[in-house]
Order: C-alpha cells, then structure tokens, then sequence
C-alpha cells in the first residue's frame, strides 16, 4: 500500500493535542496535512463539538488492515472508549481511502471497508480532504462534486480554525 487518506477527529480533552498525536506519530510518511476544522457532532448523538482534520501519508510496508492496526493504535494511545456509536471520543481515526500502485482499493471486508462507505456524505471529511489535495477523488468521483450534492448547512457547518498541526 504506497498512501492513505486518514480523517481524524476528536471532541473530548485537549483535542488538537489529540489531532497532532496521529501526524507525530507518522513522523515523515505525513505528505499534506489539512487545516483544522471545527464542526457539530454527527449521527444524533448529543455531545460537544469536533475538531476534525484529515491527513495524506505514504508508507510502502502497509496495506489496509496495517493502516487499520495504526489507527487503532493511535485511538488505543489517547484512551479511546468505544461505549456509543458515533458518541463522544478522544480520538477517531478513519481511513477514508487507500491507494496502491493499482489505484484505490476496493474492500466489503466488514472490519475494514475501503473506501469507506460513509465518507461522500460527511462534509467534515470532505472539506478538510479538498483542502488538504484540491485533486482528490473517491470512487472516481472528485470530491468537488460529492461535496457540492451534500446539503449547503451540513458543509457551511464546517468551520475552518486558526489551529493548526504541525508536520
């Protein structure tokens, strides 16, 4: 697997501090790094806000379910509790897409779908992805396009910050 497209969020403790514990601890397989966004939890859960952000790394060792076992890690570091879908976290990280020499790949593995199946209706995945890589698609579709077929309060909800994490 040469790159992944993670999306990260937190709304619990020192969220930027939990964003940036994911781009230290890919050291230099970060390639881009998207500004931070804050945004409204989503899924119905009442909970305080997110800061969401996404990043582009590369690691020719791992293929989807290494990603997986590092994003596991990463949630597992900031105490991640699993208690209630889509409820409040530390830290969440999701792989949105993974790419090969082949293109992006394709799974309905119930532990790891890819790409994932819910990312072209989150516009706080998507805006922060399009800041992060202006070209970016998913499933052959650019991100432009499915950003623009999402419901304009849903992306206007998407608050860019003066925060940032550092590479």
């Amino acid at each position: 697997m040469a790159s992944v497209v993670l999306s990260i969020g937190s709304n619990l403790g020192d969220r930027l501090a939990h964003l940036q514990s994911v781009v230290s601890g890919l050291r230099g397989a970060v390639r881009a790094v998207s500004p931070v966004y804050e945004t409204a939890a989503w899924g119905g859960v009442e909970q305080g806000p997110f800061l969401n952000a996404v990043l582009l790394a590369d690691d020719p060792g791992l293929d989807g379910p290494g990603w997986l076992r590092r994003a596991h890690e990463f949630e597992n570091a900031a105490d991640r509790v699993r208690e209630q879908r889509w409820g409040p976290r530390t830290l969440d990280v999701d792989i949105v897409s993974c790419h090969d020499g082949d293109g992006e790949v394709r799974s309905d593995d119930p532990v790891l779908t890819l790409p994932h199946p819910l990312a072209h209706q989150r516009a706080f995945v998507l805006v922060p992805w399009l800041a992060a890589d202006p070209e970016a698609a998913l499933r052959g579709i650019p991100v432009t396009e499915l950003l623009a077929a999402i419901d304009a309060g849903e992306r206007d909800g998407v608050r860019r910050t003066d925060l940032a994490l550092v590479p």
